[in-house]
Parts: C-alpha cells; structure tokens; sequence
C-alpha cells in the first residue's frame, strides 16, 4: 500500500527525504490522506473517494469526527516544522471540507470532491521540499529600464 499511496500524491518519495525528518510522520501523514480521501476507487467512474464522504453521511458527528481526524496532518505538519502561513492555509482547507461537508444531502458529494486532507499533505510536502522546475533553473539577467 506505501507505493500506492506515494503514487496518489505528487511530491517527494519518502525514500528521498533528509535524514533530518521524520519519514515516519511523513508516510502517516500521507496514509491518513489516502484513507480519508482516495481510498475507495468507483470502477464505473474511476474516480477515487475515501471514508471523509462516508462519514459527511452521519449528521454532526461524521464531520466532527472527520475533521478531528484531518487535524492529524496539520498537527504532524507542525511538528515538522511547516511554516506558519501553510499551516493557516492547512487550517482553513479542513474547516472548509467540515462546513461544507455537515451540508444536508450535499455534503457527501462535496467531500467526494473537496479532497482537503490530500491536498494539506501536498502543502505540508510542497512547504517543507520546495520544487525547483527546469524553468527556475534558466539563467536569467536582470533587465535595465530606464526611466526618464
């Protein structure tokens, strides 16, 4: 299961990580994600949904519940030493999924597509690995203007 939940999350292998960090929490982390967001494939739609939806199903306490759980990745998230700033973004992406998702009758589906743990986890690895693209790479000179 650890190469399909590295497979569901665009960002860094677990295996590549500093000694430094805890790949442990970072593997935890992303396992809570999968199961809550993209644990369950739809054959006929092959679109992936998790226990979040389920949950959303049992009014108040579901989201609760879920949102207790989603706070998991922030908290891990913080222990790593994400920055401030991530983890208001991680913060707000949970309250958004639990508001949205105590909707009556609406709620189930706009968990099934709101995946706010997955991207939390994204957060967390984006802030804590930063990505270099080829294109930052590119030597760039700095372009005079002159103003008159």
């Amino acid at each position: 299961m650890s190469d399909e939940i590295a497979a569901a999350f665009d960002g860094i292998d677990p295996a590549d990580v500093p000694e430094s960090v805890d790949r442990a929490a970072l593997e935890r982390m992303r396992t809570v994600a999968m199961v809550l967001d993209e644990s369950v494939e739809i054959p006929v739609i092959e679109y992936r949904i998790g226990v979040d939806p389920l949950l959303s199903m049992l009014p108040g306490v579901g989201d609760a519940l879920s949102a207790g759980i989603s706070l998991y990745i922030v908290v891990e998230a913080a222990r790593l030493g994400v920055s401030f700033t991530t983890l208001l973004g991680m913060l707000a992406r949970v309250s958004v999924d639990a508001v949205g998702g105590s909707i009556p009758v609406v709620g189930p589906m706009f968990d099934a597509v709101f995946k706010a743990n997955k991207w939390n986890v994204e957060a967390a690895l984006d802030d804590l690995f930063p990505h270099t693209n080829d294109e930052d790479d590119v030597d760039r000179e700095a372009v005079e203007i002159p103003v008159e």
